[in-house]
């Protein structure tokens, strides 16, 4: 691992390499819900479209380690508005989404490194929580840096 990481926001420059490592982590992640047979390729289209958008947004993060030719590493950090409850003093929830780290630059540290970035952001902004989805090969790193289980069922439904 590395003593030093080099740690970035990422700028309009990126968006071609920030679709290029989405896609990496589909298909790490696999299966039908993730890959579905019929997805095509105008999904990256619209996500890049979706990239220079958030990219201005104030609630958004994307924070990027540069590679030898194109980006290492990614990770994106949203907070959403929520309604407070006793839970939420102020329902602003955070988000982790997008963490992939091509796999020529993974064991180096990239990942932990953005995810701290991400979680100074998260708490400079009040998020009182920050929510993410772990891939088994992440969650240790995840728990290790103080996430634990989620107290929601999570479902979802597909229009």
């Amino acid at each position: 691992m590395s003593l030093y990481v080099m740690m970035r926001t990422a700028t309009e420059h990126d968006i071609s390499e920030l679709v290029r490592l989405r896609a990496l982590l589909f298909d790490d992640l696999g299966g039908d819900f993730f890959n579905p047979a019929n997805a095509g390729d105008d999904w990256r289209d619209t996500l890049a479209r979706v990239f220079e958008q958030k990219l201005t947004e104030p609630d958004c993060r994307i924070l990027v380690v540069d590679g030898d030719t194109g980006l290492a590493a990614c990770g994106i950090g949203t907070i959403e508005q929520w309604f407070p409850g006793p839970h939420s003093r102020n329902g602003r929830i955070g988000h982790v989404i997008g963490m992939v780290t091509d796999p020529s630059y993974r064991r180096r540290g990239y990942g932990r490194t953005i995810v701290l970035g991400l979680l100074d952001w998260f708490r400079d902004r009040d998020a009182v929580r920050v929510d993410l989805t772990a891939s088994r090969q992440a969650e240790p790193l995840y728990r290790q840096l103080g996430f634990s289980g989620h107290p929601d069922p999570l479902l979802c439904w597909k229009p």
